[in-house]
């Protein structure tokens, strides 16, 4: 049996079926239904790829959610960055974080915006049970050695040069940074009338102050008074019209000059995760110590349940193999942790996978004794600029993804909020705005957003033979492996994990057959 010449690095073992589990969201004890694989190890192109199928991750274990059946559906979120601008609220929560740091003054009350969870935190209480389970049927070794050498053999032959594990930290204070912007996204157009729904309808644009209304029928009234545009009475006298005030840019405002006696430092560290570097190492007991509050405090854990097994487990280990092109960011792709230190000390974590198109958030944690300065959107902002960092070196690195939005769950409608942004079609992987998907999510949870009834999902399985197999220490086409084996209910598996993966991904990663 040959080993296959184009080796990916990108090793998975699938389960067949569906995973039934309690919903973190409605609450049902068996609605929550998905797919799922154990990543041994994963390239940030295939994981960017799984992405862009509805596929997340949550530690090692990455899963789909079987959309037409889940009790709540979830669709994947993206937010434009390059062309992000800040709501009204948004702008609030930047603006009591500036007045914290200059003065020290401390807001009462919450951003009415603030979902009742923190920003972009799935419910993954139900996942964290199920990883462990799989951490014991899926040992991190069962591959064994033999695996590693193999592989590694292949890599030899091949001269490719040795893998980085450190990556360069990344540390930004409250300094002003200049950043770029770039082309705006292809998306699916679907024209739809939108329905009327519960609270506000996030279809339409906001509504305007009725000073702006007076006037613009003052200046259309004028218009029709004088249509060949020349000035009159005070008008004529003002001179020419400057220019309309621009609005001031998300980095303006985050990195606005503080003065010099200011009440406290703030200072936003990216550490990669995985494999540790030495900052991570470094800093994980007081991270982990942020965690375990965290879930006491926000989500009334016991003391003795988030051990710091769960938290590495669920939080820092990753499958992503890291990966440092010279074209690539100056800290690399793969998983890290985002750090925001005050006055030197960890007050909050977000945990993000930095992919070739994306900043993908997977997690937020923070010192709850910090609540008060609505870190969930403070950070969500915090990723959004860092997003829009990267863009300057990676041009293809434009969008920020936020996890899953969830319709039919009203507290996690929040991510809706960070416009422009899109939802993912779960039948044809196609970006569709989200302001063309909600009057269908009115009327039901469960959507084909593409309205085109001929379009297919160009990504789909074509040729299942020629997927790859890791067996017996040997990789083959799946062809190959089929025909040595005969097994109708096995075939059944790995063309479903064929059609989950979509084509590409099918043949670039390794699906592990014992």
């Amino acid at each position: 049996m040959a080993a296959c010449a184009a080796l990916p690095s990108s090793i998975v073992e699938y389960f067949e079926g569906e995973d039934f589990y309690r919903c973190g969201y409605c609450k049902n004890e068996s609605g929550s239904r998905s797919n799922g694989m154990w990543a041994h190890s994963m390239t940030v192109q295939d994981y960017q790829d799984l992405v862009d199928r509805g596929w997340r991750r949550s530690g090692k274990y990455v899963y789909k959610p079987v959309m037409n059946q889940t009790c709540c559906p979830q669709y994947t979120i993206r937010c434009r960055s390059l062309q992000f601008q800040p709501s009204k609220s948004q702008k609030k929560v930047l603006k009591k974080m500036l007045k914290f740091l200059a003065k020290g003054e401390v807001s009462k009350g919450h951003c009415e915006d603030e979902p009742m969870e923190p920003i972009l935190e799935d419910a993954v209480a139900s996942d964290v049970a199920l990883i462990n389970k799989l951490d014991v049927q899926c040992d991190l070794k069962m591959l064994g050695d033999t695996l590693k050498e193999s592989l590694e053999r292949e890599e030899k032959k091949k001269g490719k040069p040795a893998k980085k594990e450190d990556s360069k930290e990344l540390i930004q204070s409250q300094e002003k940074e200049e950043l770029g912007s770039g082309e705006p996204s292809r998306s699916v157009e679907v024209r739809s009338v939108p329905q009327p729904g519960k609270g506000a309808d996030l279809s339409k644009p906001p509504c305007r102050k009725a000073k702006e209304i007076r006037k613009e029928r003052k200046r259309l009234k004028l218009m029709q008074q004088n249509p060949a545009g020349e000035p009159t009475g005070v008008q004529a006298q003002r001179g020419p019209k400057t220019e309309p005030h621009q609005p001031r840019s998300l980095e303006d405002l985050i990195f606005e000059s503080l003065p010099e006696n200011a009440s406290h430092k703030l200072e936003v560290r990216v550490v990669r995760s995985s494999p540790p570097s030495s900052q991570f190492k470094a800093t994980m007991l007081e991270s982990y110590q942020v965690y375990k509050r965290y879930q006491m405090v926000i989500h009334n854990h016991s003391p003795d349940e988030p051990t710091v097994s769960q938290f590495t487990g669920f939080l820092c280990t990753s499958p992503l193999e890291p990966e440092n092109p010279p074209n690539g960011p100056d800290c690399g792709y793969g998983s890290f942790h985002q750090q925001y230190w005050l006055d030197g000390k960890i007050i909050a974590v977000g945990v993000i996978d930095i992919l070739p198109c994306c900043v993908s958030s997977v997690y937020l944690y923070y010192d709850p004794d910090y609540a008060f300065l609505s870190l969930g959107v403070y950070s969500a902002l915090r990723e959004i600029a860092f997003t829009r960092q990267l863009h300057e070196k990676v041009p293809q690195l434009s969008y920020y993804y936020m996890g899953f939005y969830i319709h039919s769950c009203p507290k996690m409608r929040y991510k809706g909020h960070y416009r422009p942004s899109d939802l993912l079609c779960p039948e044809t992987y196609v970006w569709v705005p989200i302001e063309q998907c909600l009057p269908s999510l009115e009327n039901s949870k469960y959507c084909r957003f593409n309205q085109d009834p001929d379009a297919v999902d160009e990504g789909r399985s074509k040729d299942p033979d020629r997927l790859r197999v890791f067996h017996k220490k040997a990789i083959v086409p799946y062809g190959v492996y089929r025909r040595q084996q005969q097994d109708p209910g096995e075939e059944a598996a790995v063309r479903q994990y064929a059609s989950l993966v979509g084509q590409a991904c099918a043949e670039r990663m390794l699906l592990f057959r014992s």
